[in-house]
């Protein structure tokens, strides 16, 4: 892993260099990312080749990660800032929702495939696979349903504005990769190759599509300065499924009917935004717009 940053990093700090060659009114920013990203990946490698146990581990990370967040902040600030393009930028980052989203089905696929040499199709390896893509296209479509580049766009771009959708983000991908791995862990329950059981695997799927949501409308909601009334009644259903699909795995509900509920949850979030919500949104971008 820290071997596939490097071949990364060195191209950014390539083109970092770059920038502070070609931009003089922004070499300050350019060469304050070169030191932070050189600093981070060079820490990476170190902790990588040091082999230390999980404490010091987690401790050298967390180090790292305050290097790592903590760049951008001071790059910005410092210098004159980047410019940036707000749909260019919303489609970079949709872009990496849709790599997350791709991975998590790629890795459940991966972990079903050794159940299906071994039983066939069996029932619950057929839930955890269309479950799976189910819930993964839901998250898609809730997503895909805010339309970042117009708000982005009426939002500004200071650097409020870009902070809050760069950081927002991170929580975000975070909640989409813990989907993969709760549909991971139960792909393992299904094989007989987990130390827990379907309880606890549908409730490592419904976690992160809980966080997932919050993160999506918090964002949405830091953007446009203001609390949707419909947002906050769509998180309230969203929550009562998931909450639901839970407590009827742990009362006995089967695998099955349980993935099942959890796939659909997004829907809750899709048919209010098809509804009502795309209207909310237009309403809001105005709002922005007419407030300079």
């Amino acid at each position: 892993m820290v071997a596939g940053y490097v071949v990364m990093r060195v191209a950014l700090l390539a083109q970092w260099l770059r920038v502070a060659r070609s931009s003089p009114a922004h070499r300050t920013t350019a060469l304050t990312y070169v030191a932070f990203v050189a600093v981070a990946q060079v820490g990476w490698v170190l902790a990588a080749i040091a082999h230390l146990a999980l404490g010091p581990m987690l401790l050298a990370a967390a180090v790292l990660y305050l290097v790592e967040l903590g760049g951008p902040v001071v790059a910005e600030l410092r210098g004159a800032g980047t410019p940036w393009h707000p749909h260019h930028i919303a489609e970079r980052y949709s872009l990496l929702t849709i790599i997350a989203l791709g991975e998590g089905v790629i890795g459940t696929v991966a972990a079903v495939e050794p159940i299906i040499g071994q039983q066939g199709w069996a029932s619950d390896a057929i839930m955890v696979v269309a479950g799976g893509t189910v819930l993964t296209f839901g998250l898609w479509w809730v997503y895909f349903s805010v339309p970042f580049g117009e708000i982005l766009h009426a939002a500004g771009r200071s650097g409020w504005v870009s902070f809050v959708f760069g950081y927002g983000h991170i929580p975000l991908f975070a909640a989409i990769a813990a989907v993969g791995a709760g549909l991971h862990v139960a792909a393992y329950v299904v094989e007989g190759e987990a130390h827990v059981g379907f309880p606890v695997a549908v409730q490592a799927v419904a976690i992160p599509v809980g966080v997932f949501l919050v993160a999506l409308f918090a964002i949405y909601a830091l953007l446009v300065r203001r609390v949707d009334a419909l947002h906050v009644a769509l998180l309230a259903g969203v929550v009562a499924v998931l909450v639901l699909a839970v407590a009827l795995s742990r009362g006995g509900l089967s695998f099955g009917a349980s993935v099942a509920i959890l796939a659909v949850t997004p829907a809750v979030v899709v048919v209010g935004y098809e509804m009502a919500g795309h209207r909310h949104a237009a309403e809001h971008v105005a709002s922005l717009r007419a407030r300079g």
